[in-house]
C-alpha cells in the first residue's frame, strides 16, 4: 500500500488513535459510563471511516492499472471482501 494512496486514510487513522487514548484514559480514571461509550463510538466511526477511505484509494488504483494495461494487485471485488471481514 502507497502511502500517496492512503493519506487521508492514515491521519484518520492518527485521530481515532488519540480518541482512543482517550478512551482507555477516561476508563482508569473512571469516567462517567455514557461519556465513554460516547467517545468509544466516535472511535468506531473514525475507524469505519479510514477503511472507506482505504478501500476507494485501492479501486481508484484497480482502476488506474487497468487504464494503464495493468493487472491490479486486487480486484474491486477482493477489497470489498476484505473489508466486509473485517466490518
Amino acid at each position: 500500500m502507497k502511502p500517496e494512496m492512503v493519506g487521508d486514510a492514515i491521519t484518520r487513522l492518527k485521530r481515532a488513535q488519540g480518541q482512543l487514548s482517550g478512551v482507555i484514559s477516561m476508563m482508569e480514571e473512571g469516567e462517567d459510563c455514557t461519556a465513554v461509550l460516547q467517545q468509544l463510538a466516535a472511535v468506531s466511526r473514525a475507524l469505519d471511516r479510514a477503511g472507506f477511505k482505504i478501500v476507494a484509494s485501492g479501486m481508484r488504483h484497480c482502476n488506474t492499472a487497468r487504464e494503464q494495461g495493468e493487472e491490479p494487485e486486487l480486484t474491486e471485488e477482493e477489497l470489498e471482501k476484505l473489508f466486509l471481514a473485517l466490518a
